[in-house]
């Protein structure tokens, strides 16, 4: 059996510690969660768990990671001792477990309770303790948990512990000697990120047997992903913000270009649009942060800094001005979109250019990585030049055997035109190394084409071979076979932004390697906005709940998703229950929620004419 593709159990031959079917598990899941079902593979994770074994559990983003912990620290005696990386993260979940009546507390430098937090674990009060993993390892926090009983250590973002990862963290390394001292308690990793060897790496060094790894997949099949060439970023956002209602991020490469495009969008579209980056004020960057969070329409325009403590639900897309360190970062960050499950969108705005600096500072790394590295940037190389299903690509790379098409990609949506480039590559090619390896493409393409100028006269480059030997159709092909060699390592940008051969580009000369590119659809407004918007019928119902949850996010200090998904609310609005035991029996409410709201949801119900 590959473990890319492991056969899940089926739920009914899944035992709790006592023995018996999950049922227990199963009433706990609807009355705290209002779930009536797992999802996936959460009730092998979960059986796991409960019947004292440790598991590494690699599941997709929207997949319901937390709830694989939160359920059996419910049920079990002792508190989950929760490490997370980030205090932004760790008071996100804190608020959602709260809101569904767990009991839970965070133990960190921003936390002013913390006296009262560890009376309460010593007390036995807490289900759930939320730490980074920086406290984690220091001996006096391993002394307090000696002071009352551990019924499980979750790790949260696993691949932080591997040296492979694409987020390593030095002090998720250290976590081994803290979880040997309570070896009776079991280990649970979770991450959605992680290629064979980064896997292997997290089983081994948190000590998690291989049997215990659960793997349910990578696909996210609610994004639409797409790649396209950058030519006018902000036109580009612009138009991709006008089809795309709800909450956003834009990825920028530098702080400079953050603050101007989330200046320019903001000015353009009217929507709400900041910026976050590491250098802004910590009280500013903290304030645009929780305002994103809370919003329902905002768009942030940020570095990579931002995202990872974030757990909002309903990120209806995320864009890229330029491309990803790397597949795997690539899949994290797009991954913060869509995390409830409705239709998002994934969009890379990408340029040759991007390709060169990445490569130039595979120069700048220790001699032992740079390989691994120049790896992984072949192979996002190859997920923008794909004329294929980019889904396919991604899970490739992730060990998985995917269908040959998705039917929600831009490749599988508007099939590319592919056509055989070899030839107009050595041509290519041919006249950078004739002109010294020195120019750039501007200088090459009026070589190629046959323009005179008193740059390429007083060079004597019009009397080269290549001079004049490319045009019609074949000088259009010219800019994007330069941004594939660009990508593919074969041709380089030089200290001085100049073209030179690198890579394949001597096996290309030769006529031993051929070139493929990709001719790219005709761009068409509007494509891919379907049903992406929260409300797609126009139900007045739905909105008028709406409007009642951000009334009562605003009353009570948190996000509007705390209290319910838009997707309960269609629910609602769908089913209409004319009481609370009705109420009750939709998704995602539990008993907490449905004391608490119930009420006033009902009320908003009863109010609007079917």
């Amino acid at each position: 059996m590959n473990d890319a593709d492991p056969v899940s159990p089926p739920e009914a031959a899944l035992r709790d510690a006592s023995g018996a079917p999950l049922e227990t598990a199963r009433a706990t899941l609807r009355s705290v969660f209002g779930f009536d079902a797992f999802r996936g593979r959460q009730a092998e994770v979960v059986s796991r768990i409960l019947d004292g074994q440790s598991a590494l559990a690699v599941m997709p983003t929207g997949a319901g990671k937390s709830l694989t912990y939160q359920l059996p620290a419910t049920m079990l005696e002792g508190t989950c001792i929760v490490i997370s990386p980030l205090i932004a993260l760790m008071h996100d979940q804190l608020r959602s477990a709260r809101a569904n009546g767990i009991s839970a507390a965070t133990l960190t430098s921003a936390d002013a309770d913390w006296r009262e937090t560890m009376d309460a674990f010593r007390a036995g009060e807490l289900d759930l303790l939320y730490v980074a993993p920086e406290r984690a390892t220091q001996p006096q926090f391993c002394d307090l948990l000696t002071a009352a009983p551990i019924a499980l250590f979750a790790i949260d973002e696993a691949h932080c512990v591997s040296e492979w990862g694409h987020d390593f963290r030095p002090d998720y390394r250290q976590l081994r000697p803290l979880l040997d001292r309570f070896d009776q308690v079991p280990r649970l990793a979770l991450t959605a990120t992680a290629d064979r060897r980064t896997r292997q790496d997290i089983l081994e060094q948190l000590g998690i047997p291989q049997e215990g790894l659960v793997l349910a997949g990578f696909d996210r099949p609610n994004i639409r992903y797409q790649v396209t060439h950058r030519d006018s970023p902000v036109r580009q956002l612009v138009d991709l913000m006008n089809e795309q209602p709800g909450p956003g991020i834009v990825y920028a490469p530098t702080r400079r270009k953050v603050e101007d495009i989330a200046a320019k969008l903001a000015a353009e579209t009217g929507r709400p649009v900041l910026p976050y980056h590491a250098g802004l004020e910590p009280g500013v960057r903290a304030a645009n942060q929780a305002a994103f969070v809370a919003s329902e329409d905002m768009v942030i325009v940020a570095t990579i800094a931002f995202g990872m403590g974030i757990d909002k639900p309903d990120v209806r897309f995320v864009a890229h001005v330029g491309i990803p360190k790397s597949i795997e970062a690539y899949y994290q960050e797009t991954g913060r979109a869509g995390r409830d499950g409705d239709p998002a969108r994934a969009v890379m705005y990408w340029g040759a250019g991007d390709f060169a600096q990445a490569r130039q500072r595979l120069g700048d790394m220790p001699e032992q990585r740079r390989n691994d590295e120049r790896a992984r940037l072949d192979m996002l190389a190859s997920l923008i030049e794909t004329p294929h299903c980019r889904r396919a690509v991604l899970l490739r790379h992730f060990g998985e055997d995917p269908p040959k098409t998705c039917g929600n990609c831009d490749n599988c949506l508007s099939p590319p035109e592919v056509t055989d480039a070899t030839e107009t590559a050595r041509k290519l090619l041919s006249a950078v190394y004739r002109t010294g390896q020195s120019f750039g493409f501007g200088h090459i393409q009026k070589v190629l084409t046959g323009s005179v100028d008193d740059r390429i006269e007083g060079r004597g480059h019009d009397q080269l071979s290549v001079f004049g030997i490319v045009a019609g159709e074949e000088a259009a092909m010219l800019q994007p076979l330069s941004r594939a060699l660009q990508a593919r390592g074969a041709l380089v940008a030089t200290e001085h932004g100049g073209l030179a051969l690198g890579g394949e580009a001597p096996a290309i000369l030769k006529g031993e390697i051929p070139v493929e590119i990709v001719i790219p659809p005709k761009r068409s407004k509007g494509r891919g906005r379907g049903n992406s918007a929260a409300n797609p019928v126009g139900d007045p119902l739905f909105d008028a709940l709406r409007d009642l949850r951000r009334q009562l996010a605003q009353d009570q200090g948190v996000p509007p998703y705390v209290i319910f998904h838009d997707a309960t609310l269609r629910e609602i609005a769908s089913r209409r229950p004319a009481d609370l035991a009705a109420l009750g029996q939709i998704s995602g409410i539990g008993r907490k929620k449905l004391e608490a709201y119930g009420s006033e949801f009902l009320s908003v119900v009863r109010s609007q004419k079917p």
